[in-house]
Formats: C-alpha cells, structure tokens, sequence
C-alpha cells in the first residue's frame, strides 16, 4: 500500500484558506433538521473490549450514519454503520456497528492523514453551544483509528493524539466490526499541554453536541467515502471538523 506523507503546515495553510469560503455559521446556533438521540444511564461502568455484552446497550437505541457527506454511491456490502450511547456520570459510552469489506491503516504516522485510512470520527460538544470549532475547544473532531488511536486539531493548528481521552476497542464479529468507546468529556476550557485539564460531570437532563462519521477507503490514496449522522445542508459537506452547528442534540436521560 503506498503511503502518502504530507507536511502539515502546509496541509493547515491549505485549509485556512478553504475555511474562508464556508458557509457563515447558524445564526441560531444549530442548523435545521439536527437529530435528537435520548442516551439512557448505565449502571455501571462498562468494559471496554469489543463484545458489547453489557444489558446497558440493550436499553439504548439504534442510530444510523446514513448521510453520504463525500464520494460515490456505495453498497451496503462496502459500507454500512450504526451506533448507539450511553454514559455513567464519569464517561460516554459509544458503541459502533459497521459493515466494512475493506479495512485500511496505510499511515503508521498517526498524526499524518489520518482521515485518510479506516476511522471512525465522533463530534462532542460539551455544551451544545455550536459554532465554530475549528482550532479550538469549544467542540472536539475525534479521529479513531483501527489501532486505537484518537486524534484531532489542537489550538496551535496542528494536529494532536488525545488518546488519553478515548479508550477504543473493536472486534471483527463475522462480517460485522463491534467497536467501543468511553469518552472523557472536556469543557472549552480544555487548554492543551495542560495538567489541569478535568473532565466534566455528567447528569441526567444535560444537553450535548454528537455527530458521527465513518471515513472509509478501500485501497486508494485518499478515503474514498465519508459517511455520517447527520445531514449538511448548505456548504462543504465535510465541514463537521468546523462548525459544531451541524451536531445534533444528544440528551442524557435516567
């Protein structure tokens, strides 16, 4: 597989000039037509491992990531996902299910595209503020790579691994990927570099920004599909790692 290096100063020169030409952000804050997913409480921690065996998932419905955001048509045997969530008040809890008949890490760097290779990517806004995320916290854009690896933009403009944030597992179950995540959720106060970073509490009745996306590549250079939760009404349709206006609503509930 050939692996494409890229310098990335040069890459985020690229995309400052491309975010000049987005669209203006809501004006409300989110746009029209956002998802509201209802994430009921696990009792208990869950483990983290692949299985997804724990009586907390069956309480939690199904979502689809069923918006074709980049590339061609595709099958439902190339890709299909769904996902569901729940959260304990020290984490969320995100569980994917996707069909993917070809998995690809071609980029050992995990800072260098990384958005090119197999990943799932989830959108958090702690507070459902929306607006713009682009080189700061006020929403985070985590890349999760096959190996469990969770990367996004920093505030410097560059990119950072905030694995410490993320444990990710996934296992293959027949034709199926069983995949695991317990999130810390950081404030837009996070600040990088910092040790006194905390994550937030959770509790029932709060409000929070989610998206979910899958970038699949089946053997190019660059991915060839992303696919997501959400639909993008005007503008670049990859602009979730920008606007936190496209998130839907995630509502945490007993």
């Amino acid at each position: 597989m050939l692996s494409i290096k890229v310098d990335i100063r040069a890459w985020t020169a690229a995309v400052l000039f491309a975010s000049i030409t987005t669209p203006a952000f809501a004006g409300d804050s989110h746009y029209e037509g956002r998802t509201e997913y209802l994430a009921p409480k696990a009792e208990n921690p869950l483990t983290i491992d692949g299985v997804a065996d724990e009586v907390a998932w069956e309480e939690a419905r199904w979502q689809g990531l069923d918006h074709r955001w980049l590339g061609p048509e595709y099958s439902v045997e190339d890709f299909h996902g769904r996902y569901k969530v729940v959260w304990t008040e020290t984490k969320l809890y995100i569980l994917g299910e996707f069909t993917d008949d070809v998995l690809i890490d071609s980029h050992r760097d995990p800072l260098v595209q990384y958005w090119d290779d197999d990943c799932w990517e989830i959108f958090l806004d702690e507070d459902y503020s929306g607006g713009d995320h682009q080189f700061n916290h006020n929403a985070f854009a985590y890349h999760i790579s096959l190996d469990n690896q969770a990367i996004d933009i920093g505030t410097d403009k560059l990119p950072h691994n905030y694995s410490h944030h993320v444990e990710s597992r996934w296992r293959q179950r027949g034709e199926k990927i069983i995949w695991e995540l317990a999130i810390d959720i950081y404030s837009d106060e996070y600040t990088d570099g910092s040790k006194d970073n905390s994550p937030v509490k959770l509790s029932a009745g709060k409000v929070m920004g989610l998206m979910v996306a899958y970038c699949d590549n089946d053997g190019s250079e660059l991915r060839e599909n992303f696919i997501g939760s959400e639909s993008v009404p005007v503008g670049p349709k990859d602009r979730g790692w920008i606007d936190a206006g496209l998130f839907g609503a995630l509502v945490l509930i007993e």
